[in-house]
């Protein structure tokens, strides 16, 4: 089996910094001085985590701002990720707003029949998984939940 397990890390904050720029290079807490559900990596390179109370990701990383979750907001853009999901998995499992399970496996053998590749070999099964893969990574960014990596 060609399984995918999605956890687009730090969703909710991603959300907030496609909607608001300015805090693009900030370290972003969502939540508040009593419990936050997701930081930036910005805010993690001081230590700051989801499940920690505001007060102690406040001390740790004075300069952390707060955004005040929006789960409405959360929900519709979940939404639209899952209409991708559906494209490469229609049967795809969501776990939460961010995380998914995809079974690819139909997909890729789709694509490697329609590449002409009736009889695949290990190689070909791979690289095709890996583009699938970078594309549906690509499709997910262009719905607005943009990998914040450094």
């Amino acid at each position: 089996p060609l399984c995918a397990v999605v956890d687009m890390d730090m969703f909710y904050a991603a959300v907030e910094i496609r909607d608001q720029p300015a805090l693009r290079e900030k370290p972003v807490a969502i939540g508040g001085i009593g419990m936050i559900c997701t930081s930036n990596y910005e805010a993690r390179k001081y230590g700051v985590r989801a499940a920690m109370p505001g007060f102690i990701g406040k001390k740790l990383c004075p300069d952390l701002v707060f955004v005040k979750p929006n789960f409405k907001k959360y929900t519709s853009v979940a939404a639209v990720t899952r209409e991708v999901f559906k494209r490469y998995d229609p049967d795809f499992r969501a776990y939460s707003l961010d995380e998914a399970f995809l079974d690819l496996a139909p997909f890729v053998a789709e694509r490697l029949e329609t590449a002409g590749k009736t009889e695949p070999d290990a190689a070909d099964v791979h690289d095709t998984a890996s583009a699938v893969l970078h594309e549906l990574r690509e499709a997910i960014k262009e719905v607005g939940c943009p990998r914040q990596r450094p």
